[in-house]
């Protein structure tokens, strides 16, 4: 059963969704997309996300950057993000031994960032990636995989944007989603194959 609570933030409290499991299996980490547009961890691909890893015997942990919903203090420019996404890893890391971290748009940023100098993050996952909004080049000497999938008919970050980004990256791979938008609107089931396609069943 999902377990609603808050962790300790560098700039308050954060609300989050915690879902524990019983199977040795990494705990996920979820980051949910851009605040100042509505981004929420109930946002649909995020809670997709959260699910898809959770219904794989994973523990998942998703919660609200600052200043989202109950989650306490104000918007920081993205990099006060990043560091909300360091307070969850390490809360992550007290209960799990291994842990893997998924994001979402902007959520990919944060996440990605905040895991560049924390090798306690084994693998990674970026859905839309918003390399056309963001400086990802703190990933570019990066040698943990990174599994990225993006629609071809993004109307906020192209598709040729990101495969020009995974091209530079030898341990990442890229799966794209044939005619879907940034939200993945009728293609959520595709995207969400895309991602857990190389782990294991």
């Amino acid at each position: 059963m999902s377990q609603h609570d808050f962790i300790n933030g560098p700039a308050g409290r954060l609300q989050n969704i915690y879902r524990p499991s019983s199977f040795d299996k990494p705990a996920v980490l979820v980051c949910h997309p851009h605040p100042q547009y509505g981004g929420t961890m109930h946002n649909k691909a995020t809670y997709r996300i959260a699910k898809a890893f959770a219904d794989k015997g994973h523990a998942v942990l998703r919660f609200n950057f600052r200043g989202v919903d109950l989650s306490e203090g104000e918007w920081a420019d993205g990099e006060g993000e990043v560091d909300d996404t360091k307070a969850c890893i390490n809360w992550l890391a007290e209960k799990h031994s291994r842990i893997w971290l998924a994001g979402f748009s902007f959520g990919a940023y944060a996440g990605l960032k905040a895991a560049a100098d924390d090798k306690r993050v084994e693998r990674l996952f970026a859905v839309a990636p918003a390399v056309s909004l963001y400086d990802f080049s703190f990933w570019d000497h990066e040698q943990r995989p990174l599994t990225v999938a993006h629609g071809t008919d993004d109307q906020i970050v192209t598709y040729n944007q990101v495969e020009a980004w995974v091209k530079t990256l030898p341990y990442a791979v890229l799966y794209p989603i044939e005619s879907a938008g940034h939200f993945f609107a009728k293609h959520m089931d595709e995207m969400l194959a895309a991602l857990l396609s190389g782990l294991p069943k």
